[in-house]
């Protein structure tokens, strides 16, 4: 699997880096953080991908491009069958490369203190419900 236009990932779940104009206007204090579109499509693939043990909550956005923790990326998700596009500016802090054995590569990104982080993870919880209790493997734990 490589990064083209759109990658098809688990069931429910695609994304898509974003470059040229969108990822220009992005640009904040002189540096350009990377930026990816994650549409997750089924409760199952929100479940695998949310991070609610982090702080501010966060989610799996599968990749092969290669990033370091503390790297900065501008994230545009979609929900469900919700029309509206969350843009979340968030940071990694957690790595799973290609080639890391069974794990699905891609990147943890922590969403921000603010208010669209705030918002982000409401949604998420209200959307998993109970599933969030699961003891089912995600793509991070």
């Amino acid at each position: 699997m490589n990064d083209g236009p759109m990658t098809r990932l688990a069931a429910g779940v695609v994304a898509t880096p974003i470059s040229g104009a969108a990822a220009a206007g992005a640009a904040v204090g002189g540096s350009r953080p990377s930026v990816l579109s994650l549409a997750i499509k089924e409760k199952a693939a929100l479940y695998a991908a949310y991070m609610p043990y982090l702080k501010n909550g966060g989610i799996f956005v599968p990749t092969n491009k290669p990033y370091q923790l503390g790297d900065e990326v501008y994230l545009i998700l979609t929900l469900m069958e919700d029309p509206a596009k969350l843009p979340l500016a968030g940071k990694v802090v957690w790595i799973s490369p290609a080639g890391g054995g069974s794990r699905q590569p891609g990147i943890g990104v922590h969403f921000p203190a603010d208010e669209t982080g705030i918002n982000a993870r409401k949604k998420i919880e209200d959307l998993l419900g109970t599933a969030l209790k699961s003891a089912r493997p995600t793509h991070t734990i």
